[in-house]
């Protein structure tokens, strides 16, 4: 569940779109719950100081701040702790870099195993193995990301006027320190195909905001890129490694109290066609890509995420 807390980010930041108060440092803490269709959840901790920065005179400059988090999450299979220091110059931009370190455990629920982090190997012939104890490693991530954001109320005020935007982008590097430069790893039950080195992740959000219960409608696109070392040159293409993976939800946000809310996430996602009827069980890279047919569309999950402020 990985990439919910930005999309509930990406939500929180568009309330606050040309909305942003001068004045004292402000901390704040929050709670977020999320749990899915899939055997997932996670719990994560929130302390947050905004600290007035280089603010003016004007709507796009006198909310300048720095926005400082220190997180902590838990699930069942893993645990991490974040940080994050996003710069807000004006009020359409924002800048951010930050970090986490993390490691995990492996769980047998309803007969299969969960990875919480381990090897992705080969056994013979080809087929899909796990090299992977509990804590065998650490998972170091760092990040620097830009997003642009717009509200069309800053333009045409009114409460009904809140059509927001928000591009997002980053560069991140992600290193196991188990796995060698072309070993491949799992991490929180993904599908195993990371590699040490550099990734994109970005996303675009268009929605709508209310002042009603029903705080939000929007829709969200998520893209990720592995753009680490080519070891294998062309024979990445063999498998698709080299294409973009696509996530699209759909997003309904609600105020339930002050200090509580809610955010129901529908999202479907990119999968790539391989030729072998058998692709199942090969170790990813012994996949051949479908390139007459090379992605399909289907049904990821439906997330609920509770938000408590503290």
């Amino acid at each position: 569940m990985k990439n919910i807390a930005l999309v509930v980010a990406a939500l929180l930041f568009t309330q606050a779109l040309f909305a942003q108060d001068a004045g004292e440092t402000e901390s704040s803490q929050s709670l977020l719950l999320q749990i899915s269709t899939l055997p997932e959840a996670k719990l994560t901790f929130t302390q947050q100081f905004k600290i007035p920065f280089l603010q003016g005179n004007n709507s796009l400059t006198e909310g300048n701040n720095i926005n400082l988090e220190l997180r902590g999450e838990l699930t069942p299979i893993s645990l991490n702790g974040l940080f994050e220091a996003v710069l807000t110059p004006i009020a359409f931009f924002e800048f951010a870099l930050g970090g986490r370190i993390g490691s995990g455990w492996n769980i047998n629920l309803f007969g299969g195993d969960i990875y919480g982090i381990g090897l992705n190997t080969k056994d013979e012939p080809n087929k899909a193995d796990k090299d992977a104890k509990a804590f065998d490693g650490a998972l170091w991530e760092a990040h620097a990301g830009g997003a642009i954001q717009f509200d069309l109320a800053a333009i045409i005020p009114g409460d009904w006027n809140h059509v927001v935007f928000r591009s997002y982008h980053e560069i991140n590097h992600k290193t196991y320190s188990r796995a060698g430069k072309t070993e491949s790893w799992y991490y929180e039950d993904d599908f195993g195909e990371n590699c040490n080195g550099l990734n994109y992740y970005g996303n675009l959000l268009l929605g709508y905001r209310m002042p009603i219960f029903l705080d939000t409608v929007a829709l969200l696109a998520e893209g990720d890129l592995y753009l680490y070392n080519k070891n294998w040159g062309d024979a990445r293409t063999k498998w698709g490694d080299d294409r973009i993976r696509w996530t699209f939800a759909f997003v309904l946000s609600f105020t339930i109290t002050e200090k509580f809310g809610a955010a129901l996430i529908t999202q479907v996602r990119t999968m790539r066609n391989f030729t072998q009827s058998n692709w199942e069980q090969l170790h990813y890279r012994e996949r051949v890509l479908d390139t007459s047919d090379p992605l399909r569309l289907e049904f990821y999950r439906v997330v609920l995420a509770l938000t408590y402020k503290f």
